[in-house]
């Protein structure tokens, strides 16, 4: 077992996570917080200069899709042990994730205790998983399909989007009808692409009319 502190980095674009987080890890003394930050550009810079051992990583980060950020993580610094963490349970979303190289998989309503159990097991080396994502894919391995109730659900704003996509709309139309910026039309889109786990407009409109969004 580490004798010394295990440093962590956490990577979440609300504060108000990032907070939290640390408030939590701060009654394990065996843990320390070296690096928070809020954007998945300036993580990659910082991972340049040091190599922090355990990476706490929200993977809806608006400026880089998750699973690319955690291949350009991993690029830099091999040995870093990433912590995923979201607030959806999708299991076609988890297992890229895993294959992209994380070590672990929670939920943000984990208790503190199953965030040390992920940290302490990813250190000796193990995947560590959420007891509830363990349930769904159990689940699907009995029944050999996915259960629409573990879909990942959309905002009312994302919904809205995808049906405007799939009318032929431009992201600049949509902008322009829904009263938004490119850019935060741009980053509904990619938020869209990657909780659906699709890569452009035709995947986004053809799981879309699978999943009952649009006719």
């Amino acid at each position: 077992m580490h004798t010394k502190k295990i440093s962590l980095a956490i990577v979440d674009d609300h504060t108000v996570v990032i907070d939290g987080l640390k408030s939590m890890l701060a009654g394990f003394p065996q843990l320390e917080v070296v690096y928070t930050t809020q954007s998945g550009t300036a993580l990659l810079a910082y991972l340049q200069t040091a190599a922090p051992e355990i990476l706490l990583m929200d993977i809806q980060m608006p400026e880089i899709n998750g699973i690319d950020l955690c291949k350009m993580v991993l690029k830099q610094c091999p040995e870093i042990r990433i912590i995923a963490f979201s607030s959806f349970d999708d299991s076609n979303y988890v297992k890229q994730l895993f294959r992209s190289g994380v070590k672990a998989y929670l939920l943000k309503n984990s208790g503190k205790q199953t965030i040390l159990k992920a940290i302490e097991t990813v250190m000796e080396g193990e995947q560590f998983m959420d007891e509830a994502i363990q349930k769904i894919l159990l689940q699907e391995s009995i029944t050999g399909q996915r259960r629409s109730i573990f879909d990942i659900p959309l905002t009312k704003r994302e919904t809205e989007i995808v049906q405007l996509v799939a009318s032929g709309l431009s992201n600049q139309e949509i902008a322009d009808k829904l009263f938004l910026s490119l850019r935060t039309v741009e980053t509904h889109r990619m938020n869209v692409n990657q909780k659906l786990g699709v890569k452009n407009s035709a995947g986004l409109v053809k799981e879309a009319i699978k999943r009952g969004l649009v006719d």
